[in-house]
């Protein structure tokens, strides 16, 4: 690389998200291990996606139970295998492990799960803010959360092909979660939450914020906000 090319390149890795776009590596054995969990891991969704919760009819409830037991079944093949990748600091293994320890806890705890948020995001993966910021309160209160969410603001290429993720709590999206599965969003609309996130941490440029959270997927929660003067 020339030199004035590097002078540039190292400039945008002070100013943006650039550096963290290009250097994030994903250990290779990591890697095969949560490729190893992730049909596991859609099995246990569709099958909790398929219980209803509105009927009270006894033979639907045997139907929940029965979709239930499958589910957890898949999730104790998947959870090893995501505890291996995650030892490996895998930042999507981390993530997925933890949104299991938070919903369905096959043996986690909401103290390891908000350690494994607060590793994931530090990697530069997008969606754990969203859940750090529901379930790790702690943790949103540091300067480091801020500086984070600012970090993800512009995603990482490397993360592309491991959208759509799920989560827990949307704020930006209307549509509900299917029986008891998570919330499905892409890379675009975990950007338009770290937005959200970023103009409810930030009252002087909330109305600012709440306008990019607006143009990227429409947030509904956001709309309030545009347009608004400072307070």
């Amino acid at each position: 690389m020339h030199l004035p090319r590097l002078i540039s390149f190292l400039l945008a890795c002070v100013l943006s998200s650039v550096c963290l776009a290009r250097t994030v590596e994903i250990d290779p054995r990591g890697e095969r291990l949560y490729k190893q969990a992730l049909p596991h891991l859609q099995e246990a969704e569709k099958n909790l996606q398929m219980i209803d919760f509105k009927s009270p009819a006894s033979d639907i409830q045997a139907r929940n139970r029965a979709l239930g037991a499958k589910a957890n079944a898949q999730l104790q093949i998947a959870v090893p295998l995501l505890e291996q990748a995650a030892a490996l600091e895998h930042p999507v293994a981390q993530y997925r492990l933890a949104l299991i320890y938070l919903t369905y806890s096959p043996g986690g705890s909401e103290e390891e799960a908000c350690i494994l948020l607060e590793k994931s995001l530090g990697h530069g993966f997008a969606p754990p803010a969203v859940t750090i910021a529901s379930a790790c309160f702690a943790y949103t209160d540091a300067p480091e959360y801020r500086s984070a969410l600012e970090s993800v603001l512009v995603p990482a290429p490397t993360y592309e092909s491991y959208f759509p993720q799920p989560a827990m709590n949307l704020a930006c999206r209307r549509e509900e979660a299917l029986g008891a599965g998570f919330q499905w969003a892409t890379s675009r609309d975990y950007q338009a939450e770290i937005y959200w996130l970023m103009g409810v941490k930030n009252r002087a440029q909330r109305s600012e914020f709440a306008q990019k959270a607006v143009d990227i997927n429409g947030c509904s929660k956001a709309q309030q906000w545009v347009g608004k003067p400072k307070s």
